[in-house]
């Protein structure tokens, strides 16, 4: 049985039931379950019951027994949602990017639950890989941190012998009976976790901030990257979640659940559709602040409650830039992912103890933004568990879902 739900933006106009009847009948058809023409296609039923969407409910069972080619389904929906938004006038969705979070499998998460482990073994070399890369200067620098962090750690080297990839594995993480490891490439933990994306973000030994002057640092290049061209702004909200894994690592155990869950957050806004240059204005002045959480004290924060609130202060700044500059940029899905983020570290903010400023610095107020962005309309009707608008949403569990 196949699930999925197609829905409109709330922006758009009320399509007909004779359109929405149009968008199931190519839904299942480019999807591979009943193409047009096929008088054995499986059976489906699509459910319009409210203006705005419809719910798609398919048998796996073609009427002469075979099973059906659905491989690639997702991608082909988003690519008929596409034709549909610009035949009928309808708001663009956001782009097939692959910027979204790679999740873990269900065997992933089922594996983990028998070994009573608290997360699957992608989620814990994703953070581990993430934080290593942020701080890494070389190829020999980030694969010494891995190694050091207690990874297994497989080189890949081309004719000449030169590193040119990598894999990690959890050490006790086998399959085949305990008889190998359980490998994972950098490309198949996330999209930025390649080696040769990785070596986009390395930077040259800098002199650290003074960890009393980081937050000084970040609101200084929350005001670059509010100016930020569509180019540089790459390289810059990259450096800005690089940033913010260090500080979820370094962060003092009354913040830290918040601040991760904003790292975390933040990661899909971390990356631009596209982007292969990572050059930016505020980059080195969010290189320079990471360095300073790095040699600091276990927490980021030597001076206290208030030093605790300044850095967190100076995050959701510096968040908000990003969220604007990606705003600009019709980055759907990382406005989002920004926004998001922003609301986990104002909750860290109050966690402090400390007072919190009812709105940020003036001089640090990135370029107004559209008054109603996306974000703040609330999230969107398909953010997380499917995509937005008018493309197919995945399907839920139990089935043959896929991931964007």
């Amino acid at each position: 049985m196949r699930h999925v739900s197609v829905r409109n933006a709330p922006t758009d106009r009320t399509l007909t039931d004779t359109e929405w009847a149009t968008v199931a009948a190519e839904m299942v058809a480019v999807a591979g379950v009943a193409p047009h023409g096929d008088g054995h296609g499986c059976r489906w039923v699509a459910v319009r019951h409210a203006p705005d969407h419809i719910h798609i409910v398919a048998t796996l069972a073609r009427r002469d027994g075979r099973g059906p080619r659905i491989r690639g389904d997702i991608p082909n929906m988003h690519t008929a949602a596409r034709a549909f938004e610009t035949a009928w006038g309808l708001e663009p969705m956001s782009p097939l990017d692959e910027t979204a979070r790679r999740a873990p499998a269900t065997g992933e998460k089922e594996k983990a639950a028998r070994r009573g482990l608290e997360e699957p073994a992608r989620a814990s070399l994703q953070r581990t890989v993430r934080q290593a890369a942020a701080l890494a200067t070389d190829d020999t620098d980030f694969l010494t941190r891995l190694r050091d962090a207690g990874l297994r750690v497989r080189e890949h080297h081309d004719e000449n012998g030169t590193v040119d990839g990598y894999a990690v594995a959890l050490p006790g993480d086998r399959a085949d009976h305990g008889s190998r490891p359980v490998w994972f490439s950098g490309r198949t933990l996330a999209y930025d976790l390649s080696l040769p994306r990785i070596r986009e973000r390395y930077e040259p030994a800098l002199t650290p901030a003074d960890i009393t002057r980081a937050h000084h640092r970040i609101r200084e290049a929350a005001t670059l990257l509010a100016r930020a061209g569509r180019t540089q702004g790459a390289g810059d909200v990259a450096a800005l979640g690089d940033l913010l894994t260090i500080t979820a690592a370094v962060s003092p155990a009354t913040v830290r659940d918040k601040v991760r869950a904003a790292a975390a957050a933040f990661e899909q806004a971390s990356r631009a559709p596209g982007a292969r240059t990572l050059d930016g204005t505020a980059r080195t002045r969010f290189k320079a602040a990471t360095r300073a959480l790095e040699h600091a004290p276990r927490t980021a924060c030597g001076g206290g409650a208030p030093a605790v609130l300044n850095l967190l202060l100076a995050l959701v700044e510096a968040i908000e830039a990003a969220r604007a500059w990606h705003h600009a940029q019709n980055h759907h899905a990382q406005v989002r992912a920004a926004a998001q983020a922003a609301v986990l570290l104002r909750e860290a903010a109050t966690l402090t103890g400390t007072p919190t400023p009812s709105r940020p610095s003036p001089r640090a107020t990135p370029r107004p933004a559209p008054a109603t962005p996306a974000t703040e309309r609330g999230p969107a009707p398909l953010a997380t568990s499917a995509p937005p608008r008018s493309q197919p949403a995945p399907p839920p569990a139990p089935g043959p879902g896929r991931s964007r």
